[in-house]
């Protein structure tokens, strides 16, 4: 007898050994128990996305003879509903020859595609029992900067997918700050109920089933069973229906968020093994990924940690182990987040990939990485990464808004050395004299990576970008460069010419001064090009002091950190400049 399921909680009691001879297992998905179970040889694993595996019972090679199911009581025209669980239980009830069904008056009626009729029944039982609960994931601070990295990628009025692992509920709770969000997903739990509970979560700007939180099944806490009970704002559909990538895509702004086990520097994504053993399944996550990737302005993310926790290996890897298998190709991945930033993977080249996941991998094996790397051709050999890459905890990166006009402001990094060619590329004449001294004429690879490769607990560059469809190209670059002894830096900054006269330049002015300060720097000062009149009064409206300069043709400006962050606020406020809060 073989007995075909999906994820389970509690005990498996039909894996015992001394059932080897009489019932077999076949999972979706791996528990612990279950995976050994399958490495003895008692048991066995079939891969498959959610949205096929209702055609393998209905027209594939996994007819089946009985479903044995839990539904509700019955109501007066003898309709019960199945539950918490409609996902793959819909399908295998409608394609079996025989249903068999425990009636559970603890089991919540649910809204949506959930009724089944008693004449589908060909026996039950009733039984009262406690339905299974999942506790919430035990999250610690890499979670919660997880969380704090992916919200920054996730607009206002998006449509929300959660999948099973802490690193995505870390990033669910980072979005309560949020505002008009849906929710489309696989499995509803207690971290999306709560958005819908402190009010980021109202489906107003959802374009598909609005007013509706569209799920396959419930899992997680009591609280949540009895809030989907008889909730008609929540509906439950079969996982064919919910996991169909083309109707996952009819959702705007769909975000997909979700673990995995392993990630290769060319953006591999391994979710259901390591090496040759498997664990958990594939469960929504090519569903989602392919959905959101089609999304108008979808967002697909896979979040982790950076290494794991058995054994402090990483998680990013050169190269994939032996036997490890690819869940979703890197030709699918957009967003990979882990607690040292974001990745934006969706379009690069293997050079651009690799410098960017190296970026966000563990300190400890960013040299590995890129020894990897540097074997393998994918990186040239004057890339290299400063120990402190995506590892500056004093620098604020987030959304600004600049007269309305909403751009990102973060820490330059090694791989930002493309961008820094478009933006030497975008400067006229004039502004290439006035920041280099002399009529520069091209910005190689490597003299971008040296601007780019900056070690920011020591000095620190800070870029303003502008994103549309996925693509960041810089506005305005701030910088300073601290000078032996540790007390005063040189500042400098360059603005596109089309972002002038927004007050880009004063704001990183203020920003540089505020992380300087609390590093221990007191003074500023700048060597100004005598013609570069918009600079020099930047810095004498806040106090700088002029003194004869070495060079001429320049001017030499010195100016302290209380100064500059003194009219702050009113700089600010007078240039319709705030932060977008998350």
């Amino acid at each position: 007898m073989e007995l075909v399921h999906i994820h389970g909680l509690g005990d498996s009691p039909w894996i015992a050994p001394q059932y080897e001879n009489v019932l077999r297992t076949n999972s979706f998905y791996l528990t612990p128990a279950l995976r050994e179970a399958v490495e003895r040889g008692q048991a066995d694993y079939t891969p498959c996305a959610m949205s096929e595996v209702g055609s393998l019972f209905r027209n594939g090679p996994l007819p089946l003879d009985v479903a044995l199911i839990q539904m509700s009581p019955p109501d007066a025209k003898g309709w019960c509903s199945l539950g918490l669980s409609v996902d793959i239980v819909k399908s295998a009830a409608e394609s079996a020859k025989v249903v068999i069904a425990q009636i559970n008056p603890k089991m919540p009626r649910t809204c949506g595609d959930t009724l089944i009729s008693v004449r589908k029944i060909a026996g039950f039982i009733e039984h009262s029992a406690d339905l299974p609960e999942m506790a919430a994931g035990v999250c610690d601070e890499r979670h919660e900067r997880i969380g704090h990295h992916a919200a920054q990628l996730i607009e206002d009025g998006s449509t929300i997918q959660c999948g099973l692992g802490n690193s995505p509920e870390a990033v669910v709770r980072a979005l309560r700050k949020h505002r008009h969000l849906g929710i489309h997903s696989g499995m509803f739990n207690d971290a999306l109920m709560e958005l819908v509970r402190c009010g980021a979560v109202d489906h107003s700007r959802k374009t598909y089933q609005p007013g509706k939180i569209i799920a396959s099944h419930v899992l997680g806490s009591r609280k949540l069973y009895a809030f989907v009970d008889g909730n008609e704002e929540v509906a439950l559909h079969a996982s064919e229906w919910v996991n169909d990538p083309y109707r996952i895509a009819r959702n705007e702004r769909m975000v997909a968020i979700n673990g995995a086990r392993e990630i290769d520097l060319t953006g591999q994504v391994v979710r259901d093994s390591s090496g040759h053993r498997f664990y958990g399944g594939i469960g929504a996550l090519q569903d989602f990924i392919r959905g959101a990737g089609r999304s108008a302005g979808g967002c697909p993310i896979i979040a982790l940690t950076a290494t794991a926790d058995q054994d402090g290996r990483s998680r990013i890897v050169a190269g994939l182990e032996s036997g490890s298998g690819v869940c979703t190709g890197r030709g699918d991945v957009h967003h990979v987040v882990t607690e040292y930033g974001v990745a934006s993977l969706h379009g690069r080249s293997i050079r651009e990939r690799v410098a960017r996941l190296v970026e966000i991998a563990h300190p400890d094996h960013r040299e590995a990485l890129l020894e990897g790397a540097h074997q393998r051709g994918w990186l040239p050999r004057f890339f290299t990464m400063p120990g402190s890459a995506r590892a500056v905890d004093d620098v604020e990166s987030g959304w600004i808004c600049f007269q309305e006009k909403r751009l990102f402001l973060r820490p330059l990094h090694p791989s930002d050395m493309r961008a820094l060619q478009e933006f030497f590329y975008s400067h006229d004449e004039e502004t290439i004299r006035l920041r280099y001294g002399y009529l520069r004429d091209q910005m190689t690879g490597e003299s971008a990576f040296k601007l780019a490769a900056v070690d920011q607990t020591k000095d620190l560059a800070l870029g303003i970008f502008s994103e549309e469809h996925g693509r960041q190209e810089l506005r305005a670059i701030g910088r300073y460069y601290l000078d032996e002894g540790g007390k005063s830096a040189e500042v400098a900054f360059v603005v596109h010419e089309q972002s002038r006269h927004m007050g880009m330049a004063g704001f990183l002015l203020g920003e540089l001064a505020s992380v300087a300060k609390r590093r221990g720097i007191i003074e500023f000062w700048a060597s100004v090009r005598a013609e570069n009149r918009a600079m020099a009064q930047l810095f004498l409206a806040v106090g700088a002091v002029e003194s004869p300069s070495d060079s001429a043709g320049e001017r030499d400006l010195k100016m302290s950190l209380a100064r500059i962050l003194k009219p702050r606020k009113e700089f600010l406020e007078r240039k319709m400049i705030r932060r977008l809060v998350r």
